[in-house]
Protein backbone atom coordinates (compact mmCIF):
# COMPACT_ATOMS: atom_id res chain seq x y z
CA UNK A 1 0.00 0.00 0.00
CA UNK A 2 0.88 3.73 -0.89
CA UNK A 3 2.73 5.72 2.41
CA UNK A 4 0.25 8.07 2.51
CA UNK A 5 2.53 10.66 4.49
CA UNK A 6 4.19 11.98 1.48
CA UNK A 7 7.67 14.14 1.39
CA UNK A 8 8.08 17.70 1.03
CA UNK A 9 10.03 17.78 -2.25
CA UNK A 10 12.80 20.37 -1.27
CA UNK A 11 13.21 23.22 1.48
CA UNK A 12 12.71 25.56 -1.84
CA UNK A 13 9.79 24.33 -3.15
CA UNK A 14 7.80 23.63 0.43
CA UNK A 15 8.97 27.70 1.31
CA UNK A 16 7.48 28.80 -2.01
CA UNK A 17 4.53 30.38 -1.12
CA UNK A 18 1.28 30.10 -2.69
CA UNK A 19 -0.49 33.02 -4.70
CA UNK A 20 -3.13 34.87 -2.73
CA UNK A 21 -6.68 35.39 -3.46
CA UNK A 22 -6.89 38.66 -5.35
CA UNK A 23 -8.75 41.03 -3.22
CA UNK A 24 -11.90 42.52 -3.83
CA UNK A 25 -12.19 45.29 -6.53
CA UNK A 26 -11.38 46.01 -10.46
CA UNK A 27 -10.00 42.49 -11.93
CA UNK A 28 -6.31 43.97 -12.45
CA UNK A 29 -4.70 43.99 -16.03
CA UNK A 30 -2.18 40.98 -15.42
CA UNK A 31 -5.45 38.95 -14.60
CA UNK A 32 -7.62 40.00 -17.24
CA UNK A 33 -4.73 38.96 -19.69
CA UNK A 34 -3.70 36.03 -17.57
CA UNK A 35 -8.32 34.46 -17.98
CA UNK A 36 -7.59 35.85 -21.90
CA UNK A 37 -4.81 33.01 -22.00
CA UNK A 38 -6.57 30.75 -19.99
CA UNK A 39 -9.53 31.43 -22.43
CA UNK A 40 -8.22 30.99 -25.52
CA UNK A 41 -5.91 27.93 -24.59
CA UNK A 42 -9.47 26.33 -23.31
CA UNK A 43 -11.44 26.93 -26.35
CA UNK A 44 -8.54 25.45 -28.82
CA UNK A 45 -8.31 22.71 -26.71
CA UNK A 46 -12.44 22.25 -26.91
CA UNK A 47 -12.97 22.81 -30.31
CA UNK A 48 -10.35 20.04 -31.15
CA UNK A 49 -12.44 17.73 -29.23
CA UNK A 50 -14.95 17.78 -31.45
CA UNK A 51 -13.48 19.12 -34.59
CA UNK A 52 -12.09 16.58 -35.99
CA UNK A 53 -15.57 14.46 -36.50
CA UNK A 54 -16.51 16.91 -38.89
CA UNK A 55 -13.04 16.24 -40.91
CA UNK A 56 -13.20 12.46 -40.40
CA UNK A 57 -14.25 11.42 -43.86
CA UNK A 58 -12.12 14.05 -45.97
CA UNK A 59 -9.06 13.20 -43.54
CA UNK A 60 -9.70 8.97 -44.37
CA UNK A 61 -9.82 9.59 -48.16
CA UNK A 62 -6.54 12.10 -48.42
CA UNK A 63 -4.21 9.12 -46.59
CA UNK A 64 -5.96 6.77 -48.05
CA UNK A 65 -7.41 5.08 -44.51
CA UNK A 66 -10.14 2.97 -44.12
CA UNK A 67 -13.11 4.45 -41.94
CA UNK A 68 -12.71 1.70 -39.29
CA UNK A 69 -9.09 2.95 -38.68
CA UNK A 70 -9.80 6.41 -39.19
CA UNK A 71 -11.39 6.61 -36.17
CA UNK A 72 -8.19 6.67 -34.39
CA UNK A 73 -7.67 10.06 -35.38
CA UNK A 74 -10.24 10.91 -32.70
CA UNK A 75 -9.76 8.04 -30.10
CA UNK A 76 -5.92 9.24 -30.35
CA UNK A 77 -6.81 12.54 -28.86
CA UNK A 78 -9.87 11.31 -26.20
CA UNK A 79 -8.02 8.69 -24.98
CA UNK A 80 -4.72 10.74 -24.54
CA UNK A 81 -6.88 13.54 -23.25
CA UNK A 82 -9.00 11.49 -20.29
CA UNK A 83 -6.36 9.25 -19.62
CA UNK A 84 -3.93 11.57 -18.31
CA UNK A 85 -5.99 14.28 -16.71
CA UNK A 86 -5.85 13.12 -13.34
CA UNK A 87 -2.46 12.76 -13.57
CA UNK A 88 -1.73 15.92 -14.30
CA UNK A 89 -3.98 18.04 -12.13
CA UNK A 90 -2.06 15.96 -9.69
CA UNK A 91 1.47 17.31 -10.97
CA UNK A 92 -0.08 20.19 -11.20
CA UNK A 93 -0.78 20.56 -7.43
CA UNK A 94 2.89 19.63 -6.65
CA UNK A 95 4.80 21.84 -9.16
CA UNK A 96 2.03 24.58 -9.48
CA UNK A 97 -0.52 24.83 -11.86
CA UNK A 98 1.26 27.27 -14.06
CA UNK A 99 3.59 25.11 -15.13
CA UNK A 100 1.48 22.79 -16.12
CA UNK A 101 -0.80 24.63 -17.92
CA UNK A 102 1.89 26.71 -20.11
CA UNK A 103 3.71 23.68 -21.11
CA UNK A 104 0.36 22.06 -22.05
CA UNK A 105 -0.10 24.99 -24.55
CA UNK A 106 3.29 24.64 -26.08
CA UNK A 107 2.89 21.09 -26.61
CA UNK A 108 -0.71 21.73 -27.87
CA UNK A 109 0.56 24.16 -30.42
CA UNK A 110 3.94 21.90 -31.75
CA UNK A 111 1.57 19.00 -31.65
CA UNK A 112 -0.86 20.78 -34.13
CA UNK A 113 2.13 21.86 -36.13
CA UNK A 114 2.53 17.90 -36.28
CA UNK A 115 -0.61 16.95 -37.03
CA UNK A 116 -0.97 19.28 -40.32
CA UNK A 117 2.63 18.01 -41.38
CA UNK A 118 1.31 14.59 -40.95
CA UNK A 119 1.31 12.48 -44.40
CA UNK A 120 0.02 9.00 -43.32
CA UNK A 121 -2.37 7.85 -40.68
CA UNK A 122 -0.02 6.38 -38.43
CA UNK A 123 1.84 10.13 -38.18
CA UNK A 124 -1.41 11.84 -37.56
CA UNK A 125 -2.89 9.09 -34.71
CA UNK A 126 0.25 9.91 -32.97
CA UNK A 127 0.50 13.78 -33.44
CA UNK A 128 -3.27 13.47 -31.80
CA UNK A 129 -2.12 11.42 -28.75
CA UNK A 130 0.62 14.43 -28.34
CA UNK A 131 -2.03 16.89 -28.92
CA UNK A 132 -4.46 15.32 -26.15
CA UNK A 133 -2.00 15.17 -23.59
CA UNK A 134 -1.14 19.18 -24.47
CA UNK A 135 -4.96 19.49 -24.17
CA UNK A 136 -4.75 17.40 -20.96
CA UNK A 137 -2.70 20.00 -19.20
CA UNK A 138 -5.00 22.94 -20.48
CA UNK A 139 -7.76 21.17 -18.98
CA UNK A 140 -6.31 19.64 -16.03
CA UNK A 141 -5.49 22.90 -14.22
CA UNK A 142 -8.03 25.40 -16.13
CA UNK A 143 -9.99 26.37 -13.42
CA UNK A 144 -7.80 25.94 -10.61
CA UNK A 145 -6.05 28.71 -12.29
CA UNK A 146 -8.99 30.62 -13.00
CA UNK A 147 -9.84 30.37 -8.52
CA UNK A 148 -7.11 32.76 -8.41
CA UNK A 149 -8.04 35.39 -10.33
CA UNK A 150 -11.13 36.03 -8.74
CA UNK A 151 -11.93 36.76 -5.12
CA UNK A 152 -13.98 34.24 -3.44
CA UNK A 153 -17.42 35.75 -3.87
CA UNK A 154 -17.24 36.63 -7.20
CA UNK A 155 -15.81 32.78 -8.00
CA UNK A 156 -19.06 32.47 -9.80
CA UNK A 157 -18.37 34.98 -12.51
CA UNK A 158 -14.61 33.62 -13.82
CA UNK A 159 -16.51 29.94 -13.82
CA UNK A 160 -19.40 31.40 -15.65
CA UNK A 161 -16.74 32.76 -17.79
CA UNK A 162 -15.12 29.64 -18.48
CA UNK A 163 -18.12 27.51 -19.09
CA UNK A 164 -19.67 29.96 -21.52
CA UNK A 165 -16.33 29.22 -23.37
CA UNK A 166 -16.37 25.36 -22.97
CA UNK A 167 -20.07 24.58 -24.24
CA UNK A 168 -19.91 27.29 -26.83
CA UNK A 169 -16.63 26.23 -28.43
CA UNK A 170 -17.85 22.43 -28.09
CA UNK A 171 -21.24 23.44 -29.71
CA UNK A 172 -19.62 25.23 -32.69
CA UNK A 173 -16.82 22.89 -33.76
CA UNK A 174 -18.62 20.94 -36.35
CA UNK A 175 -19.50 24.72 -37.93
CA UNK A 176 -15.91 25.73 -37.18
CA UNK A 177 -14.76 22.03 -39.18
CA UNK A 178 -17.15 22.93 -41.74
CA UNK A 179 -16.19 26.63 -42.98
CA UNK A 180 -12.86 25.51 -42.70
CA UNK A 181 -13.04 23.01 -45.20
CA UNK A 182 -15.25 24.80 -47.70
CA UNK A 183 -12.18 27.11 -48.25
CA UNK A 184 -9.23 24.94 -47.14
CA UNK A 185 -7.70 21.27 -47.08
CA UNK A 186 -7.68 19.11 -43.88
CA UNK A 187 -4.85 20.09 -42.66
CA UNK A 188 -5.50 23.50 -42.06
CA UNK A 189 -7.91 22.29 -39.48
CA UNK A 190 -4.64 21.92 -36.96
CA UNK A 191 -2.49 24.45 -38.87
CA UNK A 192 -4.65 27.78 -37.36
CA UNK A 193 -3.53 26.19 -33.99
CA UNK A 194 -0.35 27.25 -34.22
CA UNK A 195 -1.11 30.79 -34.47
CA UNK A 196 -3.41 31.08 -31.37
CA UNK A 197 -0.94 28.89 -29.33
CA UNK A 198 1.56 31.21 -29.59
CA UNK A 199 -0.72 34.43 -28.77
CA UNK A 200 -2.11 32.49 -26.15
CA UNK A 201 1.47 31.83 -24.97
CA UNK A 202 2.53 35.22 -25.03
CA UNK A 203 -0.64 36.10 -22.68
CA UNK A 204 -0.06 33.54 -20.49
CA UNK A 205 3.70 33.63 -19.51
CA UNK A 206 3.92 37.23 -18.06
CA UNK A 207 0.04 36.95 -17.06
CA UNK A 208 -0.36 33.57 -15.11
CA UNK A 209 -0.15 33.57 -11.46
CA UNK A 210 2.47 31.39 -9.51
CA UNK A 211 0.21 29.58 -6.88
CA UNK A 212 2.86 27.32 -5.42
CA UNK A 213 4.12 23.88 -4.75
CA UNK A 214 2.50 20.92 -2.88
CA UNK A 215 4.79 19.30 0.00
CA UNK A 216 3.66 15.27 -1.91
CA UNK A 217 5.73 13.60 -4.37
CA UNK A 218 4.65 12.28 -7.80
CA UNK A 219 3.33 8.37 -7.32
CA UNK A 220 4.39 7.33 -10.99
CA UNK A 221 2.99 3.87 -10.01
CA UNK A 222 -0.52 5.58 -9.27
CA UNK A 223 -0.17 7.34 -12.75
CA UNK A 224 -0.07 4.35 -14.47
CA UNK A 225 -2.81 2.74 -13.15
CA UNK A 226 -5.09 6.00 -13.72
CA UNK A 227 -3.92 5.86 -17.21
CA UNK A 228 -5.04 2.07 -17.86
CA UNK A 229 -8.02 2.70 -16.16
CA UNK A 230 -9.05 6.01 -17.74
CA UNK A 231 -8.18 4.54 -21.10
CA UNK A 232 -9.64 1.38 -20.90
CA UNK A 233 -12.80 2.91 -19.89
CA UNK A 234 -12.90 5.43 -22.86
CA UNK A 235 -11.91 2.66 -25.43
CA UNK A 236 -15.16 0.39 -23.78
CA UNK A 237 -17.31 3.50 -24.14
CA UNK A 238 -16.28 4.31 -27.62
CA UNK A 239 -16.02 0.40 -28.99
CA UNK A 240 -19.97 0.39 -27.40
CA UNK A 241 -20.41 3.38 -29.54
CA UNK A 242 -19.27 1.90 -32.78
CA UNK A 243 -21.23 -1.09 -31.89
CA UNK A 244 -17.96 -3.24 -31.71
CA UNK A 245 -18.01 -7.04 -29.98
CA UNK A 246 -19.68 -7.46 -26.91
CA UNK A 247 -16.67 -9.37 -25.81
CA UNK A 248 -14.52 -6.49 -26.72
CA UNK A 249 -16.65 -4.05 -25.01
CA UNK A 250 -16.64 -6.20 -21.86
CA UNK A 251 -13.02 -7.13 -21.69
CA UNK A 252 -11.87 -3.32 -21.56
CA UNK A 253 -14.56 -2.27 -19.28
CA UNK A 254 -13.35 -5.11 -16.91
CA UNK A 255 -9.64 -4.12 -17.30
CA UNK A 256 -10.75 -0.57 -16.16
CA UNK A 257 -12.65 -2.02 -13.32
CA UNK A 258 -9.90 -4.36 -12.04
CA UNK A 259 -7.05 -1.70 -12.19
CA UNK A 260 -9.45 1.23 -11.00
CA UNK A 261 -9.77 -1.20 -7.41
CA UNK A 262 -5.98 -1.21 -7.95
CA UNK A 263 -5.62 2.21 -7.75
CA UNK A 264 -8.02 3.29 -4.44
CA UNK A 265 -6.23 0.53 -2.90
CA UNK A 266 -2.63 1.92 -3.68
CA UNK A 267 -3.70 5.17 -2.79
CA UNK A 268 -5.90 4.61 0.20
CA UNK A 269 -4.92 7.03 3.12
CA UNK A 270 -2.72 9.30 0.87
CA UNK A 271 -3.51 12.83 2.03
CA UNK A 272 -3.61 14.07 -1.58
CA UNK A 273 -4.76 10.87 -3.77
CA UNK A 274 -4.67 11.12 -7.74
CA UNK A 275 -8.26 9.83 -8.00
CA UNK A 276 -9.39 12.62 -5.62
CA UNK A 277 -11.57 9.75 -3.33
CA UNK A 278 -10.93 12.23 -0.47
CA UNK A 279 -13.35 14.95 -2.17
CA UNK A 280 -15.84 12.65 -3.00
CA UNK A 281 -16.26 12.26 0.74
CA UNK A 282 -17.68 16.09 0.76
CA UNK A 283 -21.80 15.49 -0.27
CA UNK A 284 -21.61 18.43 -2.49
CA UNK A 285 -18.21 17.60 -4.32
CA UNK A 286 -19.61 14.03 -5.24
CA UNK A 287 -23.04 15.40 -6.41
CA UNK A 288 -21.68 17.93 -8.32
CA UNK A 289 -19.79 15.28 -10.04
CA UNK A 290 -22.73 13.40 -10.41
CA UNK A 291 -24.77 16.04 -11.79
CA UNK A 292 -21.88 16.92 -14.18
CA UNK A 293 -21.82 13.39 -15.67
CA UNK A 294 -25.07 12.89 -15.94
CA UNK A 295 -25.49 16.40 -17.85
CA UNK A 296 -23.44 16.17 -20.17
CA UNK A 297 -24.48 12.11 -20.78
CA UNK A 298 -27.52 14.27 -21.95
CA UNK A 299 -26.21 16.56 -24.19
CA UNK A 300 -23.90 14.42 -25.84
CA UNK A 301 -27.14 12.24 -26.49
CA UNK A 302 -28.26 15.27 -28.47
CA UNK A 303 -25.51 16.18 -30.19
CA UNK A 304 -24.76 13.15 -32.01
CA UNK A 305 -28.63 12.04 -32.41
CA UNK A 306 -29.68 15.41 -33.59
CA UNK A 307 -27.65 15.35 -36.70
CA UNK A 308 -29.21 12.12 -37.68
CA UNK A 309 -32.98 13.10 -36.71
CA UNK A 310 -32.27 16.06 -38.78
CA UNK A 311 -30.71 14.77 -42.26
CA UNK A 312 -32.08 11.37 -41.73
CA UNK A 313 -35.41 12.31 -40.88
CA UNK A 314 -36.50 15.95 -41.41
CA UNK A 315 -34.13 15.26 -45.24
CA UNK A 316 -32.30 18.24 -44.22
CA UNK A 317 -29.14 19.17 -45.95
CA UNK A 318 -26.06 19.54 -43.78
CA UNK A 319 -25.89 23.66 -44.02
CA UNK A 320 -29.79 23.51 -42.52
CA UNK A 321 -28.71 20.98 -40.06
CA UNK A 322 -25.55 23.19 -39.21
CA UNK A 323 -28.46 26.05 -38.74
CA UNK A 324 -30.85 24.13 -36.53
CA UNK A 325 -28.17 23.22 -34.46
CA UNK A 326 -27.42 27.02 -33.65
CA UNK A 327 -30.32 28.33 -31.12
CA UNK A 328 -28.72 25.50 -27.94
CA UNK A 329 -24.97 27.25 -28.71
CA UNK A 330 -25.97 30.38 -28.48
CA UNK A 331 -28.50 30.32 -25.51
CA UNK A 332 -25.94 28.45 -23.98
CA UNK A 333 -23.62 31.55 -24.41
CA UNK A 334 -26.22 33.79 -22.92
CA UNK A 335 -27.19 31.93 -20.15
CA UNK A 336 -23.90 30.91 -18.73
CA UNK A 337 -22.50 34.49 -17.78
CA UNK A 338 -25.80 35.47 -15.84
CA UNK A 339 -26.08 31.55 -14.46
CA UNK A 340 -22.43 32.27 -12.92
CA UNK A 341 -23.47 35.77 -11.67
CA UNK A 342 -26.59 34.17 -9.89
CA UNK A 343 -24.65 31.42 -8.36
CA UNK A 344 -22.76 34.02 -6.59
CA UNK A 345 -25.59 34.92 -4.29
CA UNK A 346 -28.20 32.15 -4.49
CA UNK A 347 -27.28 28.09 -4.14
CA UNK A 348 -26.06 26.61 -6.84
CA UNK A 349 -27.75 23.97 -6.25
CA UNK A 350 -30.82 25.33 -6.76
CA UNK A 351 -29.96 27.27 -9.45
CA UNK A 352 -28.79 23.87 -11.41
CA UNK A 353 -31.77 22.27 -10.36
CA UNK A 354 -33.82 24.80 -12.26
CA UNK A 355 -31.63 24.92 -15.09
CA UNK A 356 -31.34 20.74 -15.76
CA UNK A 357 -35.05 20.85 -15.19
CA UNK A 358 -35.47 23.10 -17.83
CA UNK A 359 -33.26 21.19 -20.16
CA UNK A 360 -34.85 17.94 -19.71
CA UNK A 361 -38.15 19.48 -21.14
CA UNK A 362 -36.47 20.94 -24.02
CA UNK A 363 -34.59 17.63 -24.62
CA UNK A 364 -38.37 15.94 -24.24
CA UNK A 365 -40.14 18.24 -26.43
CA UNK A 366 -37.29 17.47 -28.97
CA UNK A 367 -38.20 13.98 -28.78
CA UNK A 368 -42.07 14.41 -29.58
CA UNK A 369 -41.72 16.85 -32.16
CA UNK A 370 -44.25 16.36 -35.00
CA UNK A 371 -43.58 14.90 -38.02
CA UNK A 372 -43.27 17.58 -40.29
CA UNK A 373 -42.03 20.53 -37.58
CA UNK A 374 -41.82 23.71 -39.09
CA UNK A 375 -38.09 25.78 -38.37
CA UNK A 376 -39.04 28.05 -35.93
CA UNK A 377 -40.47 24.62 -33.43
CA UNK A 378 -37.34 23.13 -33.77
CA UNK A 379 -35.37 26.61 -32.84
CA UNK A 380 -37.73 26.99 -29.75
CA UNK A 381 -36.86 23.65 -28.42
CA UNK A 382 -33.64 23.72 -28.93
CA UNK A 383 -33.18 27.22 -27.06
CA UNK A 384 -34.97 25.74 -23.98
CA UNK A 385 -32.39 22.99 -23.84
CA UNK A 386 -29.70 25.75 -24.20
CA UNK A 387 -31.16 28.08 -21.74
CA UNK A 388 -31.46 24.82 -19.42
CA UNK A 389 -28.00 23.79 -19.93
CA UNK A 390 -26.21 27.00 -19.97
CA UNK A 391 -27.90 27.97 -16.60
CA UNK A 392 -26.52 24.94 -14.91
CA UNK A 393 -22.77 24.71 -15.94
CA UNK A 394 -21.77 27.90 -14.36
CA UNK A 395 -22.91 27.06 -10.72
CA UNK A 396 -21.84 23.91 -10.83
CA UNK A 397 -18.70 24.41 -11.64
CA UNK A 398 -18.55 26.81 -8.34
CA UNK A 399 -19.55 24.03 -6.28
CA UNK A 400 -17.28 21.80 -7.69
CA UNK A 401 -14.41 24.12 -7.63
CA UNK A 402 -15.92 26.04 -3.82
CA UNK A 403 -16.36 22.90 -2.10
CA UNK A 404 -12.52 21.51 -2.19
CA UNK A 405 -10.01 22.89 -0.21
CA UNK A 406 -7.60 25.32 -2.20
CA UNK A 407 -4.68 22.96 -1.79
CA UNK A 408 -6.52 20.37 -3.77
CA UNK A 409 -7.52 22.77 -6.55
CA UNK A 410 -5.95 20.76 -9.17
CA UNK A 411 -7.66 17.53 -8.29
CA UNK A 412 -11.07 19.18 -8.16
CA UNK A 413 -10.32 20.82 -11.63
CA UNK A 414 -9.02 17.79 -12.78
CA UNK A 415 -12.46 15.77 -11.90
CA UNK A 416 -13.96 19.16 -13.83
CA UNK A 417 -12.87 18.00 -17.30
CA UNK A 418 -12.76 14.09 -16.73
CA UNK A 419 -16.92 14.32 -15.75
CA UNK A 420 -17.18 16.65 -18.90
CA UNK A 421 -15.46 13.56 -21.34
CA UNK A 422 -16.49 10.90 -19.94
CA UNK A 423 -20.18 11.97 -19.65
CA UNK A 424 -19.54 13.11 -23.53
CA UNK A 425 -18.57 9.89 -24.14
CA UNK A 426 -21.49 7.68 -22.26
CA UNK A 427 -23.74 9.98 -24.30
CA UNK A 428 -22.38 8.64 -27.43
CA UNK A 429 -22.00 5.50 -26.75
CA UNK A 430 -25.68 5.64 -25.55
CA UNK A 431 -26.79 6.85 -29.16
CA UNK A 432 -25.16 3.81 -30.48
CA UNK A 433 -27.49 1.63 -28.82
CA UNK A 434 -30.67 3.89 -29.13
CA UNK A 435 -29.96 3.14 -32.89
CA UNK A 436 -28.83 -0.56 -32.52
CA UNK A 437 -32.18 -0.93 -30.49
CA UNK A 438 -34.92 1.60 -32.41
CA UNK A 439 -33.24 1.57 -35.58
CA UNK A 440 -34.93 5.08 -37.37
CA UNK A 441 -36.61 6.18 -34.47
CA UNK A 442 -33.17 5.98 -32.61
CA UNK A 443 -33.20 9.73 -32.49
CA UNK A 444 -36.45 9.61 -30.77
CA UNK A 445 -34.91 7.21 -28.05
CA UNK A 446 -31.89 8.73 -27.72
CA UNK A 447 -33.33 12.28 -27.15
CA UNK A 448 -35.64 10.58 -24.50
CA UNK A 449 -32.79 9.10 -22.52
CA UNK A 450 -31.28 12.24 -22.64
CA UNK A 451 -34.25 13.68 -21.35
CA UNK A 452 -33.84 11.11 -18.60
CA UNK A 453 -30.45 11.91 -17.73
CA UNK A 454 -30.98 15.45 -17.64
CA UNK A 455 -33.94 15.17 -14.98
CA UNK A 456 -31.60 12.69 -12.83
CA UNK A 457 -29.07 15.89 -13.13
CA UNK A 458 -31.56 18.11 -11.37
CA UNK A 459 -32.32 15.65 -8.93
CA UNK A 460 -28.66 15.15 -7.67
CA UNK A 461 -28.13 19.25 -8.09
CA UNK A 462 -31.38 19.02 -6.12
CA UNK A 463 -29.64 16.89 -3.49
CA UNK A 464 -26.79 19.27 -2.40
CA UNK A 465 -29.51 21.61 -1.05
CA UNK A 466 -29.87 19.36 2.04
CA UNK A 467 -25.84 18.46 1.68
CA UNK A 468 -23.90 19.43 5.08
CA UNK A 469 -21.75 22.02 3.99
CA UNK A 470 -24.48 23.65 1.93
CA UNK A 471 -26.49 24.18 5.16
CA UNK A 472 -23.55 25.55 6.98
CA UNK A 473 -22.14 27.95 4.19
CA UNK A 474 -26.19 28.77 4.46
CA UNK A 475 -26.30 29.60 7.78
CA UNK A 476 -22.93 31.16 7.51
CA UNK A 477 -24.65 33.86 4.93
CA UNK A 478 -27.36 34.36 7.46
CA UNK A 479 -25.48 35.23 10.49
CA UNK A 480 -23.49 37.59 8.40
CA UNK A 481 -26.81 39.62 7.23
Amino acid sequence: MHNPTGHALSDKSSATAAHAFPADGPMSAANRRAMAAIMLAVALATLDTAIANTALPAIAADLHAAPAASVWIINAYQLAMVATLLPLAALGDIVGHRRIYIGGIALFTLASLACSMASTLPLLAAARVLQGLGASAIMSVNTALIRYLYPPHRLGRGLGTNALIVGVSFAVGPTVASLILSVAAWPWLFAVNVPLGVLALGFAWPALPHTGRGKHNFDPVAALLNVITFAALIFALGEAAQRASTQLVLSAAAIALVFGLLLIRREAGHPAPMLPVDLFKRPVFALSAVTAVCSFAAQGLAFVSLPFYFEDVLHRSQVETGFLMTPWPVVVALAAPLAGSLSDRYPPGLLGAIGLAVMSAGMASLALLPVHPHVLDIGIRMAICGAGFGFFQSPNLKALMASAPPERSGGASGIVATARLLGQTTGAALVALSFGIAGRHGPTLALGTGAFFAGAASLASGLRLFAPSHRADAHVKASAK
